[in-house]
């Protein structure tokens, strides 16, 4: 008997009903609770775009299975704009022109506010693009992301420097 999977996803706790152990984190988010923004690309944690914070750290959800996580705080880019204001990365990716196709984008952003989150995006565009390079762009937008992340570092510093 599998037992209920307990989460909290971007603030909301949910019980789900497993009837086995094998659905994956990004399948329940999707099927089950119906947060499509979290993409499925490759379905192999190749591409990047399942990426979601699990307790704050990136994780490919197609790869984590669910009953693995039972009781963790989820992130999904459904959760990132607080009342209609978009995230720092978010924002800063909508001023860097950091997307074409969007399909990534959400893995994207996630994978840079886990990043940022981790300290380890820094200023250096070298390290910024090693910290991202498990997220894939078939559109090949490296750069405005690049941009994007930069960018919303310097914006999250900015406001915690004012916070304090």
């Amino acid at each position: 008997m599998i037992p209920n999977l307990t989460l909290t996803v971007n603030g909301d706790r949910h019980e789900v009903h497993l009837d086995d152990a094998r659905p994956t984190l990004l399948d329940v988010l999707r099927e089950r609770l119906g947060l499509t923004g979290t993409k499925k690309g490759c379905d192999r944690g190749q591409c990047g775009a399942c990426t979601v914070l699990v307790d704050g750290r990136r994780v490919n959800s197609c790869l984590t299975l669910a009953i693995s996580v039972d009781g963790a705080e989820v992130t999904t880019i459904e959760g990132l704009a607080r009342g209609g204001t978009l995230h720092p990365v978010q924002a800063a990716f909508v001023e860097n022109d950091a997307f074409q196709c969007g399909f990534c984008t959400p893995g994207q952003i996630m994978s840079a506010v886990g990043l940022i989150a981790e300290g380890e995006a820094g200023d250096d565009a070298e390290r910024i693009r090693e910290g991202m390079s498990g997220n894939l762009c078939r559109c090949a937008a490296y750069p405005g992301i690049t941009e994007a992340v930069r960018d919303a570092r310097q914006r999250l510093a900015q406001n915690e420097r004012e916070s304090v």
